[in-house]
């Protein structure tokens, strides 16, 4: 179910309904895998690649992303055909995730689109503090009892306001959604409300498509 983030703040988050309490209540008690998460996967090269033409992606299987803390943005180091990298993983919306490889990052591991990959990750634990943009850091800046809530919530749920509001298509529906965050965060809201981080309930996030 979609929010209708033309109505008021305090209705949509009366009316909006998700279903998702046993699915998070699954992912709280995953624990971090013991050895490495090892898997091959073919490098992709997207259909929409958009001004950057240069990166490439690939997709997990669901057996590699399983085993990781959440089903949103989680933050893995490990390799990538033996070549070291730290990243922070997107959910493709199907309860798995995603990961966009960088012209260097490629050249690095030596591959090409169209080539299997090696791979050994496991998550960072504790999360890394994800850097806040730049119009959000000004907002709360102007805004001191949402910056004083800010500070006080945990590092998942600055990730989790942060790819609400990254998550935006257009600029009226960012700005509107860091309007609405300082709104919550003032009231004293350390979540952000009626978000699905994986993606998968609300339709809301997918993997790149790949090219042909």
């Amino acid at each position: 179910m979609r929010v209708n983030e033309t109505l008021p703040l305090w209705q949509r988050i009366v009316t909006f309904r998700m279903d998702i309490p046993r699915h998070w209540k699954h992912i709280a008690e995953m624990k971090k895998p013991d050895a490495p998460i090892r898997f091959e996967v073919k490098l992709l090269r997207p259909a929409i690649p958009g001004e950057d033409r240069s990166w490439s992606f690939l997709i997990l299987p669901k057996t590699a992303s399983e085993p990781l803390p959440r089903r949103g943005r989680t933050t893995v180091a490990g390799t990538l055909n033996g070549h070291p990298f730290q990243a922070t993983l997107e959910p493709d919306g199907n309860l798995s995730h995603w990961l966009k490889v960088g012209k260097h990052l490629r050249e690095a591991a030596n591959a090409a689109d169209g080539d299997m990959m090696a791979l050994a990750i496991t998550p960072v634990v504790p999360e890394p503090d994800p850097p806040v943009p730049q119009d959000f850091r000004e907002a709360l800046a102007q805004c001191p009892q949402a910056g004083e809530t800010w500070m006080a919530t945990t590092t998942v749920a600055r990730l989790d306001w942060i790819h609400w509001i990254d998550s935006a298509k257009q600029q009226t529906t960012r700005g509107r959604r860091i309007r609405g965050a300082c709104e919550m965060l003032a009231a004293g809201k350390r979540r952000v409300c009626c978000f699905d981080p994986s993606g998968y309930y609300s339709k809301g996030f997918n993997a790149p498509e790949a090219a042909d």
